[in-house]
């Protein structure tokens, strides 16, 4: 997939200014952006519920536009698109069919599905019974019937168990093993740093970082790590980088290498008169690159 140059607008608000990157075959791709970034209507405009105003939108090579290109994606909103007063078999033999699948491929295609989300024995339960995780692996297979290359999913572990979020990422590694390429949309920034292959974040309508977590530390935060210690005592010299910081209550510093640098810090703060209670190091991660590219929490 291939956004290039995509610009829409809704009255007076610019949502999209530009917004181009690519998603490459096979891979994990997590699409991030506080509030207000435009993301929503970006992915709108990826699933083709939204014209841009201009730049295109390209599936192998093919706009999305040209009959049947959409095919090749699949696409799992945030909010449950199934039936609740339908059995579990009943919505994926109907999303299969709105698919475009028929006969015998229809009905392989359900019974993959039941054990892929590990409902098999449940098949002829309504899903309105179901919980919450089993209703995201229901919606999520749904999305998926027809084999798409390109699967976009819009927050698809919102609300659910830790358990029941596990078992969704499993089922999406299964995907991937067999090259499926996965656009994900999240809140949580701990899948997209560990779940994902790469990174675009996106902000006022523009993408304003892209690449791998490492990357990103690079370009902004560093690889430096922080060390805030708890201090009882005076100090008479404090060791050099050593500072207060008021948010934390307690002081740090900062180092490449703490195995190298750590002992001899501790050593000239116990010589100075201090001795350290507690301390904690703090290694960048992608919370800190998202605040410092877009000074905002990401929230619900």
């Amino acid at each position: 997939m291939s956004v290039e140059s995509v610009h829409k607008r809704f009255g007076d608000n610019h949502a999209l200014r530009g917004m181009s990157f690519e998603v490459k075959v096979g891979e994990r791709l997590a699409l991030l952006g506080p509030n207000g970034a435009g993301k929503t209507t970006l992915i709108r405009t990826l699933c083709g519920r939204s014209r841009p105003d201009s730049g295109q939108i390209l599936l192998f090579g093919k706009s999305i536009r040209e009959p049947n290109v959409l095919q090749e994606l699949g696409v799992v909103p945030q909010e449950l698109a199934i039936y609740l007063d339908l059995t579990t078999r009943q919505n994926l033999e109907c999303f299969g069919q709105l698919h475009g699948l028929r006969g015998k491929q229809l009905r392989d295609r359900v019974k993959w599905a039941l054990d892929w989300i590990g409902l098999s024995d449940r098949a002829n339960e309504l899903v309105k019974n179901f919980s919450g995780g089993m209703k995201r692996r229901v919606n999520i297979a749904c999305g998926v019937l027809h084999k798409p290359r390109i699967l976009l999913l819009d927050e698809p572990t919102v609300g659910v168990d830790p358990q029941s979020r596990q078992r969704i990422f499993d089922m999406l590694d299964e995907l991937h093993s067999i090259g499926t390429s996965i656009v994900l949309t999240t809140h949580h920034l701990d899948e997209a740093e560990s779940r994902c292959d790469r990174i675009v974040i996106v902000d006022h309508g523009l993408v304003v970082a892209d690449g791998t977590l490492e990357d990103l530390m690079e370009q902004t935060v560093g690889a430096k790590r922080q060390v805030f210690l708890e201090i009882e005592g005076v100090l008479v010299v404090s060791p050099p980088g050593l500072r207060w910081d008021s948010k934390r209550n307690r002081f740090v510093i900062t180092v490449d290498n703490i195995a190298e640098e750590l002992p001899s810090v501790l050593t000239r703060i116990q010589r100075s008169g201090g001795t350290v209670k507690d301390l904690e190091v703090h290694q960048p991660n992608l919370h800190d690159v998202f605040l410092h590219l877009t000074g905002k929490e990401l929230r619900e």
